[in-house]
């Protein structure tokens, strides 16, 4: 059955790319499509499990991860764009819903009423605004993510990229990952090392709804 979805400006989604069309070596895990993430369901608006972007933010992101390749590494990621249902559905979890299953994976330290004055969860997300991507980088010798000494969404002080409880190789690992991303135009976020924004990002006031998908990108 065809999903309706309103005709507005936050469900138009021609000024994004699906990100595997812009860097086809990317490495895509995303977590809100899957089950294992921080609430332990799909979240609402992930149809398919891709990374979608918008235009500006994909061509930053190809110029970062051709940076990266030439040093051996591969960029892999978890989120991108995100639909303001997906917040919508963080936000009803976290005031109403009295599931923690997930609690020892992701937030071990904090109990989720805290997650949101904590900082870890935001009502209104940058995400939201296509121009925002989660990430890490994977060693092309070993195959594997490099050591970041937190796993991604660990909602702790030890995910704060400058937290001084990691050992050195975890810290310069965070900080080549931070390096190369702010070289290529993007931000980094005070309270996650995957977490970073375009600077010029196009749609700075606004927040889409369109569903992850690769069908409707092709509406």
């Amino acid at each position: 059955m065809k999903t309706n979805y309103r005709n507005d400006l936050t469900m138009d989604s021609s000024g994004f790319v699906l990100l595997a069309d812009y860097v086809p070596h990317i490495i895509q895990e995303i977590r809100y499509y899957s089950t294992y993430n921080f609430i332990g369901d799909r979240i609402d608006g992930y149809e398919e499990p891709c990374a979608l972007l918008t235009i500006e933010a994909a061509r930053a992101l190809k110029s970062a991860a051709s940076e990266l390749i030439v040093q051996g590494y591969r960029l892999k990621v978890f989120d991108a764009y995100r639909p303001t249902c997906a917040v919508k559905h963080f936000v009803l979890w976290g005031i109403e819903d009295q599931d923690i299953r997930m609690k020892p994976y992701f937030y071990p330290d904090l109990e989720k009423q805290s997650l949101f004055a904590e900082g870890y969860i935001a009502k209104q997300s940058s995400h939201s605004r296509g121009s925002t991507v989660d990430l890490t980088l994977l060693d092309m010798k070993t195959g594997k993510e490099v050591d970041m000494g937190s796993p991604f969404d660990m909602f702790s002080e030890v995910s704060h990229p400058g937290y001084d409880g990691v050992t050195d190789e975890q810290y310069e690992n965070r900080m080549q990952l931070q390096k190369v991303m702010i070289r290529n135009g993007f931000r980094p976020f005070d309270y996650e090392w995957w977490h970073f924004t375009l600077e010029n990002e196009p749609y700075p006031d606004t927040y889409f709804n369109f569903p992850v998908s690769s069908a409707y990108m092709k509406r």
